[in-house]
């Protein structure tokens, strides 16, 4: 994949002070699709997809959610927060509109570990196979979501 003034455009945003504080790329300083291709490399090599990863994330929101801000079990193994902070953020990919400051907590008890991410990550890897930039203190880490979530592998015929 080849680095589009339209890419170029959308790293700009991406830079700190933009959009957010931090911004999304942290200290990396390969071209965006660069970042985009290997991490979705990693996820290949996983045997799992973007997609995949989304939908898992999507599925612990959505359970979360009947907590009403407290952790609650779901499938025996997770334990699951949602949490809504004040604002909307936008896309700099551009895209349907602003993303909720919804931060979802997923802990697998079986592996003691947890992770973090918002609904503008949702975004972010079901639609561009971005996990954030290197370096950026919001990046999630691919085999990270696939091991704690536990995302199945994706069929061959799919």
């Amino acid at each position: 994949m080849k680095q589009t003034s339209e890419y170029n455009a959308i790293q700009q945003q991406m830079q700190k002070g933009v959009i957010t504080l931090h911004g999304f790329l942290g200290d990396d300083k390969r071209n965006l699709v660069d970042i985009i291709e290997s991490d979705c490399l990693t996820v290949r090599k996983r045997n799992r997809s973007c997609k995949a990863i989304a939908e898992r994330m999507e599925y612990f929101k959505a359970h979360g959610l009947a907590g009403l801000g407290e952790f609650i079990t779901v499938d025996d193994t997770f334990e699951v927060k949602v949490e809504s902070v004040r604002g909307v953020l936008p896309s700099p990919f551009g895209g349907k509109g602003m993303y909720g400051k919804i931060n979802t907590t997923v802990t697998n008890k079986a592996l003691h570990r947890t992770i973090i991410y918002t609904d503008l990550h949702i975004h972010f890897i079901a639609d561009h196979g971005f996990f954030e930039g290197k370096g950026s203190p919001f990046r999630l880490e691919p085999d990270d979501l696939i091991d704690i979530l536990e995302v199945p592998a994706t069929r061959e015929d799919a």
